[in-house]
């Protein structure tokens, strides 16, 4: 006995399959009758793509954004499997939607496919709950935002308040929430589609599909004719998602979720209405929210208990046709002008931009060093110079960044030969100490009188004292002479020794002076009574010193470009 005869006498899966494929196409075979084949072959992707994900995601809030970083950078094709995931799940959504528009205008929610119709209406219902119940999933900024939008319109509900924490698992979004969702995304609504699928379909098969209102009266079994055409749709379908995703290079991936980072979140499409409705709608715009959907919904289920006349053709059933017509023109303007005006906001752009830019960032970081167990967020600590640039921010910029400082410009070139040229030839400049009080007093520095070969001579000198190893001998040698005959007055230039009015210049630049200058600015071998520098000995730790001494000398030899590399802290 065959494997196949073997399989049968226990399964009956010949006989089975003989049916499925003798299954009567009432009307003929048409491409219309596709729809159901091509949203089956979607959902079967999406269980696949699914699948995979599943295998490389972590549903907690410290590992989530480094999982799926990790799924788009260094996984075989994650890219792909995960934009097709994604935008799988909007081709279901379309298809399904397609499907309902074509039973409505063939009147397929008339006697007796009345429960065919409404499982058609609950199905798609379920299926727009898997982007949104997905796009959470990265724990990203734009999952975060529009999961928090979406839950803050929810709690304005009647019952709300409970729906919301029963979703967050708490008062605030977390880890429950999180869990709660991909549960929600890959049991629940699987479970449920099956289940609703697998009732449609064993209705489908005793009522037969929807035939055109004029069809003719005939009936044609599936196979080869309409099975043929299922194909050819489905083949169409499948190579245009592969070629959206490959287009887009796969699915986008925003920053890591920050709840003190705000972000301009945007819904997924097929919400986009209710989006644009909400900016029309004023102090009702959460009412508005809330029941443009329970009116579609209940105007499509109620479709069957309405419109109760036998006759399926579209010209007889004028009210019913111009409902759906309205309908769809006012969805699609309403998609429309919510893109354009997206479109039209400038400001909108530059955020966009800088948030696209935060996300390059740090998909970078995380590939080249990993993301720390603490969370997505931490991914930008692993930056170069990551702690003193927070610190400079916290501290320091506001004195030496900006039109509105009060200290010297601290920017790329501090520190070096160009730097303390201009120092020299200028130091009561604008770049330089022009904006300190002493800058008007006649304790102020002036300008040396050396030239040419002298001036460069002291440049190198002041140079040197940092440690730097391209320095010129030659030149630090005259220089040291030219320092000693002309600015001894006000500098001292040996180790420990008081300077006044100047600063010490040995080690100048230097990260052990520049550490010192920080903690105490004012002490006798710096600023000393001249000093207006706040001292940070007792708001940083060494190591914090150590860092922005670090920093600064990183910033005597980088360009604009390295700097913008960095990105913010």
């Amino acid at each position: 006995m065959s494997i196949g005869s073997w399989l049968e006498e226990r399964t009956g899966w010949r006989s089975n399959v003989g049916a499925a494929l003798d299954t009567k196409i009432a009307g003929g075979p048409s491409f219309a009758h596709v729809f159901g084949a091509v949203l089956g072959s979607i959902l079967v992707i999406q269980a696949v793509t699914g699948i995979l994900l599943a295998m490389s995601y972590s549903p907690s809030v410290s590992a989530a954004w480094a999982s799926v970083a990790y799924i788009e950078d260094q996984v075989a094709l994650g890219w792909f499997i995960r934009g097709m995931h994604l935008y799988g799940s909007s081709a279901m959504v379309i298809v399904a939607g397609l499907y309902l528009l074509q039973s409505a205008v063939w009147g397929g929610y008339k006697k007796p496919r009345e429960l065919v119709w409404i499982l058609q209406v609950v199905i798609l219902g379920v299926l727009m709950l898997f982007p949104l119940t997905g796009h959470g999933l990265p724990w990203d900024q734009q999952g975060y935002w529009a999961t928090k939008v979406e839950l803050g319109i929810t709690a304005s509900a009647p019952g709300g308040a409970y729906i919301v924490q029963l979703a967050q698992g708490g008062n605030d979004m977390g880890n429950l929430t999180l869990t709660r969702l991909y549960a929600i995304h890959a049991l629940l609504l699987p479970a449920l589609v099956l289940i609703l699928w697998l009732v449609r379909r064993a209705l489908i098969r005793h009522h037969g599909l929807t035939p055109k209102w004029n069809a003719p009266d005939t009936a044609v079994g599936y196979f080869p004719d309409q099975a043929f055409r299922d194909a050819i749709a489905i083949a169409l379908a499948v190579a245009a998602l592969i070629a959206y995703t490959v287009y887009q290079g796969g699915a986008p991936l925003a920053a890591p979720a920050d709840s003190t980072v705000p972000f301009d979140a945007r819904p997924e499409w097929f919400i986009r209405p209710l989006f644009q409705l909400r900016k029309y709608a004023g102090p009702l715009e959460h009412l508005a929210a809330l029941g443009a959907p329970v009116v579609v919904g209940g105007f499509l289920i109620g479709l069957p208990f309405v419109d109760r006349s036998p006759d399926r053709s579209p010209r007889r059933r004028p009210l019913v046709m111009a409902a759906l017509a309205l309908g769809g023109v006012v969805v699609l303007a309403l998609v429309g002008l919510s893109f354009r005006d997206d479109a039209n906001d400038e400001d909108l752009a530059k955020r966009v931009a800088w948030s696209e830019k935060r996300a390059a960032q740090a998909r970078s970081l995380a590939l080249a060093n990993g993301v720390p167990p603490t969370g997505g967020t931490a991914v930008f600590s692993t930056a170069p110079h990551w702690q003193a640039r927070v610190i400079w921010q916290k501290a320091c910029a506001s004195c030496h960044e900006g039109d509105d400082r009060k200290g010297p410009l601290i920017t790329v070139g501090y520190g070096s030969r160009a730097w303390i040229r201009g120092f020299l030839t200028d130091p009561s400049g604008d770049a330089y100490f022009g904006r300190t009080k002493l800058a008007k007093t006649d304790k102020a520095m002036k300008a040396v009188e050396q030239t040419g070969a002298e001036l460069d001579a002291l440049v190198e000198m002041v140079y040197a004292q940092s440690g730097a190893k391209d320095v010129d001998a030659k030149k630090v040698e005259i220089g040291v002479g030219l320092f000693d005959s002309v600015c001894s007055d006000c500098h001292e230039r040996e180790a420990g020794k008081d300077s006044d009015p100047g600063p010490n210049l040995f080690g100048m630049g230097s990260l052990a002076h520049r550490a010192s200058l920080i903690a105490n600015p004012a002490a006798p071998t710096m600023y000393g009574a001249h000093n207006e520098m706040p001292a940070f000995a007792a708001d940083t730790t060494e190591s914090d010193r150590a860092a922005i001494a670090t920093w600064l000398a990183w910033m005597q030899t980088a360009t604009a470009r390295d700097v913008e590399a960095l990105g913010e802290p």
